[in-house]
């Protein structure tokens, strides 16, 4: 399809590139979530779902080969492997349109057309945004959350508010199923106990966001002072989350507990702890505009920059320097919600990140020369496809503006990142971020 079966009055404004860069600019304005991606290229031809494998590292050799055992062929040595863990990308077809009519849209019709590309332009970068950070979040609320109903007496179930992160154990680098044989050791209240099942509910009530409400059952009873409602519910290789004062959980926090420096420290501190590299020398911190403002507020954070005139990064560019190791990034986009017991506040979730902790799969076959053929008005801009259809309605008055993007968004484990090789490392699964929760 040529630009010539178009009207007129249009035909400047897709030569000229007009229309394509009212879509680039808007795609490209929003700073968020995507913007901490990895991009990959999702291969033709194979199927809707990619697993890559990530290789380890064997751990450090401390100790000196005794010459009593270098012998024979093998000089006393015995073979080492290193571990390797898995993670999925699956493919999804997102998409929107809109019409214009141009008789009825006669008057500013040029405008109407541009202004089409930038709304489209501008819905794709939120939409791919929002599915990054979807993405992001759910793993690193995994394996954290809370009893729901206190149990009447000791029993091998409790009801929590969300079962994200207690599903599956690492086996051989394989997420596998939670069972007798896999069991997965989870500290409920003050005491530890090993999790074999875990059912989701059939009607969801958590209060996470994206969150998965259900039951736990363990190899155990519970007590009654364990499966109290409230009480913290942690996996063995819960995902790090940040609160002020300690709170154990989302609901303890109070209205004092607000976004200080020391937790972003805390944050940048297990990122360094678990060999987390860098984003260009620093830690992206998104945050929302509440979150950044709270910053101000905090005796420590104002102590760093008393004396700062206006040419500080931080008063400029909204960076902060080096001792911090972190580059804030304001977002719309941020989770908020209501505290769940507290009327009137809410509970903010910044996210620090390192690099890789999010990987952005866009299928390859998008730009194919048979899906768009040189004289079609389909353009790839940014791995999204702006799509303009000439008028096939009766009346030939039907303007078709569309984008689509095919791909997958996922956060890579780091499982073999242990002790054993990094030896300051935690045992969370997921390392590569660090999620804050604090009120605002």
């Amino acid at each position: 399809m040529g630009i010539s079966n178009f009207p007129a009055s249009l035909q400047p404004i897709i030569q000229q590139g007009f229309l394509e860069r009212e879509f680039e600019q808007a795609l490209r304005s929003r700073l968020g979530y995507r913007m901490v991606a990895d991009r990959e290229s999702f291969a033709v031809g194979i199927g809707e779902t990619l697993t890559k494998t990530r290789a380890g590292l064997k751990p450090s050799v401390t100790t000196p080969l005794a010459a009593a055992t270098n012998t024979n062929l093998d000089n006393g040595l015995t073979p080492q492997g290193w571990g390797v863990e898995q993670y999925t990308v699956t493919l999804n077809f997102y998409a929107a349109t809109q019409d214009l009519n141009m008789v009825t849209s006669r008057v500013g019709i040029a405008s109407q057309f541009l202004q089409n590309a930038a709304t489209n332009g501008e819905q794709a970068a939120r939409s791919l945004d929002e599915l990054a950070r979807n993405a992001l979040f759910a793993p690193y609320f995994g394996g954290n959350t809370r009893v729901s109903i206190t149990l009447a007496s000791a029993a091998p179930s409790i009801e929590v508010d969300d079962i994200r992160g207690f599903t599956t154990v690492y086996v051989n680098g394989v997420q596998t199923a939670v069972s007798g044989s896999y069991p997965l050791m989870v500290t409920v209240g003050a005491n530890t106990y090993l999790l074999i099942g875990v059912t989701p509910d059939v009607n969801n009530a958590s209060s996470a966001p994206g969150g998965i409400s259900g039951t736990l059952t363990f190899s155990n009873d519970i007590s009654v002072s364990d499966g109290t409602a409230g009480n913290a519910v942690r996996a063995a290789t819960a995902s790090a989350i940040v609160r002020p004062q300690g709170a154990a959980t989302s609901s303890a926090l109070q209205a004092t507990n607000t976004l200080t420096m020391s937790a972003l420290l805390d944050a940048v501190a297990t990122l360094r702890q678990n060999a987390v590299p860098e984003i260009d020398g620093v830690y992206n911190c998104y945050l929302d505009p509440v979150s950044a403002r709270q910053l101000f507020a905090d005796p420590d954070f104002r102590q760093l920059f008393q004396g700062a005139t206006s040419s500080n990064a931080v008063f400029r560019q909204g960076m902060v320097n080096d001792f911090l190791g972190l580059r804030f990034i304001t977002t719309t986009e941020a989770y908020v919600q209501s505290h769940p017991t507290l009327a009137g506040l809410y509970i903010r979730r910044p996210i620090v990140c390192g690099k890789g902790a999010l990987i952005e799969a866009d299928f390859a076959g998008i730009g194919a020369e048979d899906v768009a053929p040189k004289d079609a008005l389909v353009n790839i801009i940014d791995g999204v496809s702006m799509v303009t259809r000439e008028p096939i309605d009766r009346l030939q008055q039907i303007i078709a503006q569309s984008w689509y993007w095919i791909g997958g968004f996922c956060a890579p484990s780091d499982t073999t990142t242990t002790p054993n090789t990094v030896p300051t490392a935690t045992n969370s699964n997921f390392k590569r971020a660090v999620m804050i929760e604090h009120i605002g």
